[in-house]
């Protein structure tokens, strides 16, 4: 099977399906949706589908998502006089908006602003739930809980958008649309609004982390691909127990870098700079409008920005001047 390795092939493994650790005989929840064997899912992943084990935090988290996802969808149906192929053709425009400023922190009428509030309310719910989720399960199956903090990196990042910074400044109608469309109108428009984001050093390291970690996970999977053949695949067998995948990985990148991470570091590597992404990105979003209100005047004031040569006469306000 080596000879037909290559970027885009892989090993299908088709073996008994895996039920899973057995519950506790008392438990009152079961799996669902016995494991079966999918041809196309082995394609891009493992072949073995189910079983799905909810829990009441996935139920609840599931009402309360698809509550908040019915929300935003009936309201964008209206704003299109309830026309569904117009629906489908400006779905990427169609928005449901905070309220006005005025509003300021109060719950505003439903038609404007209140079903965004509703909707706020029940998919952060529904996203919390499942982080609950993800912890117990982790902990279920005596796993650390790595997972579970990385996305609550995220919801970090969701929160500060959508709930804390709105909080900070005084009115909800510092929170971002639902929609597509709008929600990019808006980060353009809050970038303009307070003097160019990319002057915001927060910003700049979480761009810096985000193109870090596509790198390195580039890396560590372009590796582990193209050792594959020699089981490099079986990342924590080699580990514990060095094979010629890992060796000849290890070799590869200390002799064209003169350094590398080991199987084991280059996780925490890629973990590292994955979630430093949302966090640092939310810190900088935070201190949008609340500490600073114009990044370029912070970047002129701490030699961030660099000077501009007058390249034209300047201008003088008219009504300064003399004459009739």
């Amino acid at each position: 099977m080596a000879d037909y390795q290559n970027i885009y092939t892989s090993v299908q493994i088709h073996g008994p399906v895996d039920p899973g650790v057995p519950l506790p005989a008392d438990s009152t929840w079961k799996r669902d949706f016995p494991p079966r064997m999918n041809y196309w899912l082995g394609k891009i992943g493992d072949a073995q589908l189910g079983p799905i084990y909810l829990g009441a935090t996935g139920v609840m988290s599931l009402i309360f998502g698809f509550i908040a996802i019915e929300i935003i969808g009936l309201n964008m149906l209206a704003s299109v006089n309830w026309n569904f192929i117009e629906f489908i053709r400006l779905l990427p425009w169609l928005a449901l908006e905070p309220p006005a400023p005025e509003y300021g922190l109060s719950f505003p009428p439903l038609n404007d602003g209140g079903w965004w509030l509703m909707a706020g309310f029940f998919l952060t719910v529904s996203i919390l739930l499942w982080w609950v989720r993800i912890y117990r399960r982790a902990r279920a199956h005596g796993m650390g809980t790595h997972v579970a903090w990385a996305f609550m990196a995220a919801i970090w990042l969701y929160l500060v958008l959508g709930f804390i910074r709105p909080l900070m400044m005084g009115s909800w109608a510092e929170a971002v649309p639902f929609g597509i469309f709008p929600h990019l109108d808006w980060t353009a428009a809050f970038s303009i609004r307070y003097g160019n984001l990319f002057y915001n050093p927060f910003h700049m390291l979480s761009i810096a982390f985000l193109y870090g970690s596509t790198l390195l996970f580039a890396m560590h999977a372009g590796t582990i691909l193209a050792t594959s053949a020699f089981g490099a695949e079986r990342e924590v067998e080699q580990i514990v127990d060095r094979g010629t995948g890992a060796e000849r990985g290890a070799l590869f990148w200390r002799w064209t870098m003169g350094f590398n991470a080991t199987i084991e570091s280059i996780h925490r590597w890629a973990w590292w700079f994955a979630v430093l992404t949302p966090i640092t990105g939310g810190i900088g979003i935070l201190l949008t409008g609340t500490v600073v209100d114009n990044w370029y005047m912070w970047g002129m004031e701490h030699g961030l920005v660099p000077p501009y040569p007058e390249t034209t006469p300047a201008v003088v306000d008219p009504a300064l001047g003399s004459g009739g």
